[in-house]
């Protein structure tokens, strides 16, 4: 019988609701949801004449997604100062953004960067007064690049 040599890896998963956000490098605030992270390369196909089996696929620009932020509405108005920023100087006040998401030993497993992240978008919470859920405010990012990092 023949000996499969391949080295095994153990892989650890990491649960999905324990993250961080910094933004330039300290941590805002606690977010209920991060939203939308990821990038789509676009490609075009291409057809060679006499070659009906197959088809040849050109890679072209790539294209980050807009990620949504989520959290309760604190006194804290850094979003809402970013965001006014923009809306007033009209000056593009770019930020990186990182994304941490940690273990339960609360060590950082991988890191995603938003290069010169801007808003886009914010958007205050469904006011009800019936209801008794907290009240989540919303924030869009835009961005230039993404850098992934295993730490």
């Amino acid at each position: 019988m023949a000996r499969n040599n391949s080295t095994s890896y153990e892989l650890n998963y990491v649960t999905a609701n324990r993250f961080y956000i910094e933004i330039e490098s300290s941590i805002a605030a606690s977010f209920s949801e991060c939203s939308g992270l990821g990038v789509t390369i676009k490609k075009e196909k291409y057809f060679e004449g006499g070659v009906n089996d197959q088809q040849r696929v050109i890679l072209g620009q790539s294209e980050f997604s807009d990620v949504t932020l989520k959290r309760g509405i604190t006194d804290d108005l850094a979003f809402w100062n970013w965001v006014s920023q923009i809306l007033t100087s009209k000056k593009k006040q770019r930020r990186n953004i990182n994304v941490l998401l940690f273990n339960q030993a609360g060590e950082t497993m991988q890191c995603w960067t938003l290069i010169a992240a801007v808003p886009i978008g914010w958007k205050a919470p469904a006011l009800q007064a019936s209801a008794n859920t907290v009240a989540i405010e919303e924030l869009t990012l835009a961005y230039e690049g993404l850098k992934v990092e295993k730490s």
